[in-house]
């Protein structure tokens, strides 16, 4: 698991951390795109009905991708089973994948659209976060930054409103943009980053309550 700790710095994390960890997720992606081509005979052998192969290429991706799934539906029984039927979908799809892109870019596509899918046919409206308080003005009068790193945000996003944690992951830990994300969920790109700006802010408070104890010694 790729895990990153911030050093605390004098910077507001609403506008700067956000960044270090898609920089962070970056680098481990290029890491493996520099193996795709490693990856290319499993692939290959996958689209010859190579069952051995399959299940290796399963183990290659499948924690990555059980992340994500995680991440999209907020429930641990919910993602086992978008995982299984993303990699289905993945397995039947694979003679069209051409190396045009990396197969996690490809695979990981996939797996997003698999997971809204499952999420539009509750025909349940997304619900998203509002703005609640003001928080510039927390934010000059609390110099106190918690301990950043990629489980404690995954963990802070839980709590988030189902909207609002989709578009926080896609745009920050899925490196989608607010346009494409727009067409992912059906809204309007203003909507995208009006509503990550307001999950940031509230992963960010849910972060300072966690580490309350810490903030009284300060």
């Amino acid at each position: 698991m790729f895990t990153i700790v911030f050093q605390s710095k004098k910077i507001h994390p609403a506008f700067c951390n956000h960044c270090k960890i898609f920089l962070s997720l970056k680098l481990k992606d290029e890491q493996l795109r520099q193996k795709e081509h490693i990856h290319k005979k499993i692939i290959e052998a996958c689209k010859k009905g190579d069952n051995r192969a399959r299940y290796e290429l399963y183990g290659l991706y499948s924690k990555a991708m059980f992340n994500i799934c995680y991440r999209m539906m907020n429930n641990r029984e919910e993602a086992e089973d978008m995982l299984q039927e993303a990699f289905t979908q993945a397995f039947t799809k694979l003679e069209s994948f051409r190396y045009e892109s990396n197969f996690g870019s490809w695979l990981k596509r996939i797996v997003v659209n698999t997971c809204i899918n499952a999420i539009n046919k509750r025909k349940v409206d997304l619900t998203y976060c509002e703005e609640i308080y003001d928080f510039d003005s927390e934010a000059e009068n609390n110099d106190y930054e918690p301990e950043y790193t990629v489980a404690n945000i995954t963990q802070a996003m839980e709590q988030l409103p189902e909207g609002g944690r989709m578009i926080f992951s896609l745009y920050l830990l899925e490196g989608y943009d607010h346009g494409e994300i727009a067409q992912i969920l059906k809204i309007k790109e203003s909507t995208s980053k009006t509503q990550f700006m307001r999950a940031k802010r509230r992963v960010v408070e849910l972060l300072k309550q966690t580490h309350g104890d810490a903030m009284d010694k300060i």
